[in-house]
């Protein structure tokens, strides 16, 4: 086999973000958060952020988990301050990769910047497999992390440990890599972690470890589109006729890969190919047959190797729907067709309404005309031919 093809990045701890930063602390991994916006650094309110922001901060500047967070903890910055609030979700690699809304309130009082502090990384990591548990070995040494290696007879020791110190399963593989700039190590193969190994600095090939834990954990969720789904003690619940998609995905890994979606106390499985990291397996009527645990398992074949990771356990309960699904179905077109017929119906009454009023004003008019006429011829009949033209010449 070649040498491992880098398929992704995982960040070392001495990388510094070009996105945020802790200042004013004893190192890279504690200080006052800042975030840069339009080419300058801003304070972060302490009311704009929470322990899953903390997480995706410190991992992005690979570090280790959030171990302190408090406002004012690392003083007060000069400059301007972030005006939005995070919600991030805790998995996400960047800060600004996050969701913000508009922040609650307009003012941030003094005191309140945020002032993170993160553990300090592990001083072992695997670098340039595109997952924590894939890559060439180094660790951190004399302030700089530096390339092991180690000779083929104890090779295989070394990649157990560091498996095990990352906890990242057992060996699935390990590979010779370039001999550079670093040091060698004699390890049993029982130690629990690589500082605990004899140290030599003899320049033995580098190594390129690859775990079993190599995928992450994939999700497992339950959605509808007709309103049947109901959250009951024991986890979700599903109306009988209604239907429901279970969806299966994992984080951007590697390309490709399948899932498999088993369905426990039984044989019934389905495979869908990931597209996206994800995939949907519509049930288009729920009954009793389909109540049960169901898991997503995800296969990825990265690295000549089968790699395999499944989710937690997903708990479906059936049961009967207030109304069956069909009823409910046509109540609702029901209610839709009478709503048009008595919009219809209103609009022809109001119409005819209209041309009634307008054509009795026209007949009203017709008749005080008429009536004006008569009055007035017969107001000429009674009066005398000398009236008459009296009147003839008066006017």
């Amino acid at each position: 086999m070649g040498p491992l093809p880098v398929l992704g990045h995982w960040k070392s701890s001495t990388e510094e973000s070009e996105s945020v930063q802790l200042v004013d602390g004893d190192g890279l991994c504690s200080g006052r958060l800042e975030v840069k916006s339009n080419q300058s650094w801003a304070s972060v309110c302490e009311a704009d952020f929470d322990q899953q922001d903390a997480e995706v901060v410190c991992g992005e500047l690979g570090c280790g988990a959030p171990a302190a967070l408090q406002g004012g903890l690392y003083g007060e910055g000069e400059g301007q301050t972030w005006d939005k609030e995070f919600q991030c979700k805790g998995n996400e690699s960047l800060l600004l990769d996050c969701d913000t809304s508009d922040r609650k309130n307009n003012t941030c009082l003094p005191g309140n910047a945020v002032g993170l502090t993160c553990s300090e990384p592990d001083d072992v990591m695997l670098v340039g497999g595109g997952s924590r548990c894939a890559g060439g070995v180094e660790r951190y040494d004399q302030g700089e992390w530096r390339t092991v290696g180690a000779d083929d007879r104890k090779k295989e020791a070394v990649a157990a440990v560091v498996c095990r110190q990352l906890g990242c399963g057992s060996t699935v593989s390990v590979l010779p890599g370039n001999t550079t700039r670093g040091f060698g190590v004699h390890c049993s193969g029982s130690e629990p972690s690589l500082r605990e190994c004899l140290r030599t600095n003899d320049l033995f090939p580098g190594l390129t470890v690859i775990c079993s834990d190599l995928l992450v954990q994939p999700d497992i969720f339950l959605t509808d589109s007709m309103g049947g789904i109901s959250r009951g003690h024991q986890g979700p619940e599903v109306f009988r006729g209604y239907n429901f998609t279970i969806t299966c995905s994992t984080q951007p890994q590697y390309p490709g890969g399948s899932f498999l979606l088993t369905f426990t106390g039984s044989n019934r499985t389905q495979t869908q190919p990931a597209v996206n990291h994800s995939a949907a397996f519509l049930f288009p009527a729920a009954d009793d047959s389909h109540q049960g645990n169901y898991s997503c398992v995800y296969d990825s074949y990265v690295f000549s190797h089968n790699f395999s990771f499944e989710s937690e356990l997903l708990s479906l309960t059936v049961t009967a729907s207030p109304l069956p699904a069909f009823i409910i179905r046509h109540v609702v077109v029901l209610l839709i067709l009478l709503t048009a017929i008595t919009t219809i119906y209103l609009c022809y009454k109001t119409t005819r309404r209209q041309k009634r009023v307008n054509r009795v004003s026209s007949m009203d008019l017709y008749v005080d005309a008429n009536a004006m006429e008569m009055v007035s011829l017969s107001s000429r009949a009674e009066a005398g031919p000398g009236e008459e033209r009296a009147a003839q010449g008066t006017e």
